[in-house]
């Protein structure tokens, strides 16, 4: 059991100097990462909604077509 509770300092204590060290060493400050992370997010998630308009539209075309087949030729 001992060993674990070692085991388990540990990686808290790396885990918190690891911290302390990115936050020191940052190259931007806190607020224009989270601004560039926000501004990111926000492009990631315009390209799934274009992504997701494009997909549906095929999907409406094809089940259009589908439909078109079902129903027979028409003459």
């Amino acid at each position: 059991m001992g060993k674990l509770v070692d085991f388990l300092a540990g990686i808290v204590t790396g885990t918190l100097v690891g911290g302390a060290i990115g936050l020191l060493l940052a190259p931007q400050p806190g607020k224009e990462v989270r601004q560039r992370l926000r501004s990111r997010l926000e492009e990631i998630i315009e390209e799934g909604k274009k992504a997701a308009a494009e997909r549906r539209a095929e999907l409406e075309a094809e089940l259009a077509e589908a439909k078109k087949f079902r129903s027979g030729p028409s003459a």
